[in-house]
């Protein structure tokens, strides 16, 4: 089965991604290696608390479009999994069904699509709220990161 590898990583909010080219799809393992707790979101794929050193495992399926993967911070849940965020909060739910509410950095993918390819990017189009960093762990594609907000330095029209 041939395979292909990645790592993405939210400095200190680690992604690991593994996409099977037999199967399409693709295996998302988050890790928080913030000094401080991390609730991950995903759509499609929920959401779950992180505390330092913890991980989450989503897959997503083959053909997956516009999915987004973000860690949300400073949040408070109820024992229903409703609650707020200060960035990232999805409606007031754990388990996201909706993309999150700016600020957020993004970690943005799609699966098999043109030429039957996977596409990875990071996003502050929704502004700016944890490090990330999203590389290869093997195949021939580079990694990306985008360890601070640089939003700031882009003309006023571009923000």
């Amino acid at each position: 089965m041939s395979r292909f590898s990645y790592l993405a990583l939210f400095p200190c909010f680690l992604l690991f991604a593994h996409f099977f080219t037999l199967s399409n799809a693709a295996t998302f393992e988050i890790r928080n290696q913030c000094p401080y707790t991390v609730w991950a979101a995903a759509v499609p794929g929920g959401g779950r608390r992180l505390d330092r050193g913890q991980s989450w495992t989503i897959t997503a399926k083959a053909g997956t479009t516009q999915a987004r993967i973000w860690g949300r911070t400073k949040c408070n849940f109820d024992g229903a999994g409703r609650g707020t965020c200060e960035t990232g909060d999805c409606n007031g739910l754990l388990q996201c069904q909706a993309f999150g509410k700016p600020p957020n950095t993004l970690a943005e993918y799609a699966l098999n699509q043109y030429n039957n390819l996977d596409f990875f990017d990071i996003s502050l189009v929704d502004g700016f709220n944890v490090p990330m960093d999203f590389s290869p762990v093997s195949g021939s594609c580079r990694g990306i990161r985008c360890a601070a907000d640089i939003n700031g330095q882009c003309p006023g029209p571009l923000r």
